[in-house]
């Protein structure tokens, strides 16, 4: 089960970007939350004794960990757009 190391690549990557230049606060709060899909990943996979086995389908558990990163990266623009919006604008 590897579903949990495309969250952390994505952390990871994350990462390097911010330490390359791109300090804003919107990636910190992206590098936290693919961190910690990650390590949810692994405790799940710890729970249920699995943690280093690989699925009889790699290419499922990759796509498996694809969907979790994207819904995470999704709920974090939602986050970062809604944080934007001023309280007056909400009541338009």
């Amino acid at each position: 089960m590897a579903c949990y190391a495309v969250p952390l690549v994505g952390a990871i990557l994350c990462h390097v970007w911010r330490t390359h230049g791109h300090k804003q606060q919107n990636y910190f709060w992206l590098n936290l939350m693919l961190g910690g899909g990650a390590i949810f990943g692994v405790v799940d996979h710890l729970w249920n004794g699995e943690l280093f086995l690989l699925g009889p389908n790699i290419a499922m558990d990759l796509a498996l960990g694809c969907a979790i990163t994207a819904t995470i990266v999704a709920a974090w623009a939602l986050l970062v757009r809604f944080a934007a919006v001023s309280p007056t604008e909400a009541r338009a």
